[in-house]
Parts: structure tokens; sequence; C-alpha cells
């Protein structure tokens, strides 16, 4: 059997975002929820979001690199 990315959600404190989606996106995200569900937790679609998002953001090799050389340019201001 494939093994899903998300497994389980875990429990932390959010910051709202109202985010539209198209709706072939949400059909998509209901049903992986359903497939997530199927490991005991009923999982509610939107909790999925951050977490995809989250690795998506950690997969982006470019934006690493970015985010390092940005956060270096902030320290050699500070110092």
């Amino acid at each position: 059997m494939t093994t899903l990315r998300i497994t389980e959600i875990p429990d932390e404190k959010p910051v709202r975002m109202p985010v539209d989606l198209p709706a072939d996106l949400h059909r998509d995200l209901v049903t992986y929820a359903a497939l997530v569900s199927q490991n005991g937790q009923p999982v509610d679609p939107t909790r999925l979001v951050p977490h995809m998002i989250r690795g998506f953001i950690a997969s982006d090799r470019a934006f690493a690199k970015l985010k390092r050389a940005r956060a270096k340019q902030i320290v050699s201001r500070e110092t």
C-alpha cells in the first residue's frame, strides 16, 4: 500500500489566513483527508493545508538557499 506523506496532524496554535481554493483542489483536499482518516481519527481537510504548505516549502531548495542568504545578510548588518 502507498504511504501518505501526512499521517497525523499535530496540535498547534494557528494564525488565521483565509484562502480561496479552486474547486478541483478542494475536492482533492477532501479526498486526501478521507484517506488520512482511514488511519483511525477523522481529519478536517482544512487542517491538512498548513502541513502541505510546510512540506512544499521544505522541499523547495531554491527557497532554502535564498532564505539562508537573507539570514546571513541580516546577521551581517547587525554586527
